[in-house]
């Protein structure tokens, strides 16, 4: 990797001014930024690297009035243990115990989980090989190229899959991300080539509200291997139920898309309907109504759509 000048920031006001100032980049744990200095993968390297670690009281877990708060430093492990999450944001929980591996989960954190960059093999080959257009280029190698993991969800020129495991879960739960400028409904946060953050600004907060009395909550995935990969597929479902039936849900796709996509189609098909194998099926097929597959990628469909049928069944 080239030469950096390290700076370790002592509060979040000094961080976002050191990225304001160019060709900076922000290290939490650090395990998404180093893999991309030492590959190459961008066509410039940060002149400076932010050391965020060193900032105080960021890596809360803590519930406050019915309201989960999240420090953007806390690591995925300590949220994936949290009794405090378990209790009432159990998707949440179990999306983060997923991520990668202990020894992983035990450096990263929350925020560096959320904004992670692309897993698209086209944009993290190493010497920045292919410029494409997540990077300014003018296509997605994908296309043309081996796209067998690739967005079937979501894809505007772009179809790089999305990697985040703890974004689907509190896209389904409604979070907010707050920065040292703004509060943003998570929903807004992600755009199809990257995030909305701006040149001055990081993520300090996570917030989410307590579930409504009755809700279950499933995260579910499927990976080429149970520990380290990232998703291929996944789905988080967030439902209120009224005796056997759904009466409001959530239901959110990952991997497989370009951002969290929230499938309003099949949220439609399953409330107000009893959580049973037809209903699960019909919301399955709802799911990927709309699925655009690239020539290897097909199969992509089918596995979302089983996924999907097989979460809404564990509500029962």
């Amino acid at each position: 990797m080239n030469q950096f000048n390290h700076v370790n920031a002592s509060t979040v006001a000094e961080a976002a001014s050191l990225k304001a100032g160019g060709n900076a980049a922000l290290m939490a744990g650090g395990t998404d930024l180093l893999t991309t200095l030492i590959d190459y993968i961008n066509p410039t390297q940060p002149a400076t690297v932010v050391n965020l670690k060193n900032i105080p009281n960021l890596d809360y877990i803590k519930e406050e009035s019915g309201m989960l708060k999240i420090g953007a430093l806390a690591r995925l492990t300590d949220i994936a243990d949290s009794s405090v999450v378990k209790d009432k944001w159990a998707a949440l929980a179990e999306a983060a115990g997923k991520v990668a591996t202990p020894q992983i989960r035990n450096m990263g954190t929350i925020a560096g989980n959320l904004c992670q960059e692309s897993r698209c093999w086209y944009y993290r080959s190493a010497n920045n090989y292919f410029h494409c257009l997540r990077k300014g280029g003018v296509i997605c190698q994908a296309v043309p190229g081996n796209n067998t993991y690739h967005a079937i969800l979501g894809g505007s020129g772009c179809f790089s899959p999305f990697p985040s495991d703890t974004a689907i879960a509190l896209t389904a739960l409604g979070a907010t991300v707050v920065t040292n400028k703004r509060s943003i409904g998570i929903e807004d946060f992600y755009e199809v080539l990257g995030n909305t953050l701006g040149n001055d600004e990081l993520v300090t907060e996570i917030q989410v509200a307590a579930p409504a009395s009755g809700t279950k909550q499933v995260y579910s995935r499927y990976a080429l291997r149970k520990s380290f990969d990232f998703p291929v597929s996944c789905v988080a479902i967030v439902a209120t139920m009224s005796g056997s039936n759904v009466s409001d849900c959530k239901i959110v796709l990952g991997g497989c898309v370009t951002r969290p996509w929230r499938v309003t189609g099949a949220e439609d098909a399953l409330k107000g309907k009893a959580v049973n194998e037809a209903n699960a099926e019909a919301v399955g097929t709802e799911a990927v109504k709309g699925a655009l597959a690239l020539p290897y990628n097909k199969w992509l469909i089918q596995l979302t759509k089983t996924l999907v049928k097989r979460a809404v069944l564990s509500l029962a």
